[in-house]
């Protein structure tokens, strides 16, 4: 039986890099579905809800990846209004 080396630092970082593009775009394409059935049903509020869920999921995953403040991040969302 032989040994496969174990991954590096460096092919793991890629292949988790690679899911999470891969996982953005899968994100990407449920979007346009939701956005679908919002279109459909538009005073529906749990719809709504879904996407404050995966906002501040993202707010976090953001907060996480670059040490900036929850704050920072929403105000920055704010500006683009």
């Amino acid at each position: 039986m032989t040994n496969a080396p174990e991954p590096t630092a460096a092919e793991t970082y890629a292949a988790r890099r690679n899911d999470i593009a891969r996982l953005l775009d899968v994100l990407d394409m449920e979007l346009e579905k939701h956005a679908a059935r919002a279109k459909a049903d538009p005073a529906h509020w749990g719809l709504v809800g879904d996407l404050a869920k995966v906002r501040d999921d993202l707010v976090e995953a953001v907060r996480y990846l670059s040490g900036m403040e929850s704050a920072d991040i929403h105000r920055f969302l704010s500006d683009a209004n």
